[in-house]
């Protein structure tokens, strides 16, 4: 039968052989520690087409084993450089350089920018008319407690007769 345990003690024997503390886990060189957290948005790497090109030729240059390395020492995928071969030979110098990713902007129709000038102008137009009616309102106003006569335009009068 297995003794008793106390409140705090762990049921598994402790492990030898392992760092136990933050400062035994450094690394060698004595640098600080990388940072864990991971970002919330990767970031997509981007290349210059002299960076692709660089690269192919190193990659040609390279004897057995020598593209394994050149791509661990620069973090790439061996697809990466089979698509920029593929560029390369059909000649597309635009398919080397890095590309704006995304939907492309419609091209702007030039009765577009007019029609929104005119509508520009409209609602100025509209704003100054209502503007003179408050003023015309205001001023015959001014003429009834005036005792003033009030003159009518001869084209309001047919609208009201």
């Amino acid at each position: 039968m297995a003794p008793p345990r106390s409140e705090g003690e762990r049921s598994e024997p402790e492990r030898s052989g392992g760092p136990t503390s933050p400062a035994a886990a450094a690394p060698a060189g004595g640098g600080p520690l990388p940072d864990p957290e991971v970002p919330a948005k990767p970031v997509r790497r981007h290349h210059t087409a002299e960076y692709k090109l660089r690269m192919l030729r190193e990659a040609d240059t390279c004897g057995p084993g020598g593209i394994a390395a050149l791509l661990r020492r620069e973090g790439l995928y061996s697809s990466a450089l089979t698509e920029w071969r593929r560029q390369r030979e059909l000649g597309q110098l635009a398919g080397l350089a890095s590309r704006k990713r995304g939907r492309k902007p419609a091209p702007r129709n030039p009765l577009i920018a007019e029609n929104e000038r005119l509508r520009r102008d409209v609602d100025g137009l509209q704003k100054r008319l209502r503007q003179a009616e408050t003023i015309i309102e205001v001023q015959k106003k001014l003429c009834e407690v005036l005792g003033l006569p009030v003159a009518t335009p001869p084209e309001s009068k047919e609208k009201n007769g």
